[in-house]
């Protein structure tokens, strides 16, 4: 792959080339720097505000993070070559250079030969010149990488370069233009469409939506793409712009747009590619005529107006839903709220949808595992640190968790698996809302909303010494326990709604009543976490089948047959609302008798085969058929 991209470059140049020696130039040729007035520069930046100020966003904490140790330049020009702003370091360039790169210079490739700005003009991709690749001598104390910018309706629109005149990794700089380029299209993709469209993220992975590299869907009321950006059309196999959402996805739109915006959203396209995303909502409400999508108008209107939204936590279980309005109550005050439950009940989940709930929803969520962070890393890392505080310390200092999470929340999971010396720390910051960093003697002041969690009952901890008696009266405003998934009133329509989350398109919408019953009547040890693992495994076994029995995972059929108790019926009953219907797989062999009980067990390790099911019980196939019309299996 590699030498084919590499392969392709040369091709780029050569084709370069061929066009200069077309023009008439020479290699020796010495062009004349044009020199613009004061008022062409001002047109300039007057005719190009939008994309000078969202390159700039992109480019300048980029540069003085990454790139301010580098000798590089960095220029943006418009899709005429033409120099619109520089940043970085001048001293790469020579007193017979320095002219090209100021503001009204011109790179087209009809003046200035090949070279980086000029040349991914032209080719209308990403390009990199190395120092005799460019066309003129004069050029070749450089080496030039240039991106192309987009607009909305992906026309050219500028060019991000860096230019460098060492032996820098030359790959790296090349990702690094292409990576400013595209997040420069998006920002621009953004501002033009967010006040009164529906941008919808699409990622591989629901940890990722702030890569420069998410595809972006611009959708109007009625779900239909309006814009989009080019990894979104990469991500969808198809040209977007025009196209309903109805006809890109499984899902029916109305559920996308009605979606709680920042919450992440499981997607599947019409061919079978799984994706996450998220929604994020016009932020001016358009008045719409009547002819228009009222559903959408409804359910946009709804999600506005309740910022409590918790339907993604519970689906009619009264103490999850308890637990989530208490919280959000006593949060908005400014009450540290401490939550508890067994490990897997959701509880960084409940967190989440507390801060999309609260008022400081477009400020950062900071979430801490206390029992993540090496004992000796803890206090910096919660604190912050000053530069040279310490052997292996940053250069340029650490702001730290609780800094991070400054207007915002700060989550600390795992509470009771922070040292004590962290402990003591910790209580004089939320005492006196001041953070003192590790090296420094200067306090600085925060404003923070704190939530807890514990896996263990917080007495527990304070009762072994692991947890400040001190520091848990002062975390502990409200307590919630988060009921276990084996206590929910509502697991039946949790579980379906996790499996319509991760099922394949071609799969039935419902889960069958034996599966159903199996997954609702399971003792769940790991809880929610558990549950979305089983569901995973069981639909990529199926592969695009209907699930069946044999699709669940081993263990977790281990699991419900040495905890399954009562008749066949009345578990059943309880999965289906019907006298009479099929059991469980873990009742089914716990209430039959020899051999039928052996029967099930070959039957699903051969996962539903009868031959095969058949020639391993040494019976014949009418036999193992009427041994399982007798279980109700089939």
């Amino acid at each position: 792959m590699k030498n084919t991209e590499y392969e392709n470059e040369r091709s780029l140049v050569e084709q370069s080339w061929d066009r200069c020696i077309a023009w008439g130039l020479d290699h020796d040729f010495e062009p004349t720097p044009p020199a613009p007035g004061a008022a062409q520069v001002e047109e300039l930046e007057r005719q190009y505000h939008e994309l000078l100020a969202s390159t700039e966003a992109e480019v300048l904490p980029y540069y003085r993070n990454v790139l301010s140790s580098s000798r590089c330049l960095i220029l943006l020009a418009n899709r005429h070559a033409t120099v619109l702003k520089s940043w970085g370091d001048e001293r790469i360039t020579g007193a017979q250079l320095k002219p090209w790169f100021q503001q009204g210079s011109n790179w087209q490739e009809e003046r200035c030969g090949t070279n980086a700005i000029g040349t991914a003009i032209a080719a209308n991709k990403a390009v990199q010149i190395q120092r005799n690749e460019h066309f003129l001598k004069l050029n070749r104390s450089m080496i030039g990488s240039a991106a192309p910018i987009f607009d909305a309706h992906k026309q050219l629109v500028g060019v991000l370069s860096v230019f460098s005149d060492a032996y820098l990794p030359q790959a790296h700089t090349l990702g690094v233009v292409r990576l400013l380029a595209q997040s420069v299209d998006n920002r621009l993709l953004k501002r033009q469409f967010e006040r009164d469209h529906f941008l919808l993220t699409l990622s591989t992975t629901a940890d990722n939506f702030d890569s420069p590299w998410s595809g972006i869907l611009i959708c109007d009321d009625l779900g239909r793409v309006v814009a989009s950006n080019q990894r979104a059309d990469q991500l969808l196999s198809k040209t977007t712009v025009g196209v309903r959402l109805d006809d890109l996805f499984t899902t029916h739109r109305n559920h996308i747009l009605g979606h709680p915006p920042q919450s992440a959203l499981q997607l599947s396209t019409k061919n079978r590619v799984r994706l996450s995303a998220k929604v994020q909502r016009p932020t001016v409400v358009q008045v719409k005529s009547p002819s228009e999508d009222d559903l959408v108008a409804r359910q946009t209107k709804a999600t506005q107006t309740n910022s409590a939204d918790f339907s993604t936590l519970e689906y009619g279980d009264a103490t999850v839903r308890r637990c989530a309005e208490q919280s959000l109550k006593v949060l908005e005050r400014g009450v540290p709220v401490l939550i508890t439950g067994e490990t897997g009940v959701g509880k960084e989940v409940l967190v989440k949808a507390l801060h999309q709930a609260t008022q400081r929803r477009e400020q950062a969520l900071v979430a801490v595992n206390c029992a993540a962070i090496p004992p000796e890393l803890v206090e910096s890392e919660l604190f912050g640190y000053e530069a040279g505080a310490f052997t292996g310390a940053r250069a340029q200092g650490s702001l730290g968790f609780i800094r991070k999470a400054h207007k915002g929340i700060l989550f600390l999971d795992e509470i009771g698996e922070m040292p004590l010396s962290a402990q003591s720390r910790l209580l004089r910051v939320l005492q006196e809302r001041v953070v003192t960093p590790v090296g420094a003697t200067d306090s600085i002041a925060v404003d923070i909303l704190l939530i807890t969690a514990t896996n263990r009952a917080p007495a527990l901890h304070v009762e072994s010494g692991q947890l400040r008696a001190d520091l848990y009266y002062r975390i502990n405003g409200l307590c919630v326990e988060l009921p276990a998934l084996r206590d929910r009133t509502d697991k039946q329509k949790l579980v379906q709604h996790i499996y319509s989350q991760y099922r394949d398109p071609v799969q039935s919408e419902a889960l069958s009543p034996r599966i159903l019953a199996a997954l609702t009547n399971h003792p769940w040890p790991g809880n929610i976490r558990q549950l979305v693992n089983v569901v995973r495994v069981a639909v990529a076994i199926a592969d695009g089948e209907d699930l069946q029995i044999w699709h669940l995972p081993a263990d977790f059929l281990a699991q419900l047959d040495s905890t399954a108790t009562g008749n066949l019926s009345d578990a059943v009953t309880s999965a289906t609302g019907e006298s009479g219907s099929e059991a469980t797989f873990g009742e089914l062999k716990k209430a039959a008798p020899e051999p039928f009980g052996h029967t099930l067990q070959v039957y699903q390790k051969c996962m539903g085969n009868i031959s095969s099911a058949a020639r391993e019980l040494s019976i014949s196939r009418n036999t193992l058929y009427k041994r399982l019309r007798e279980l109700g299996v089939r």
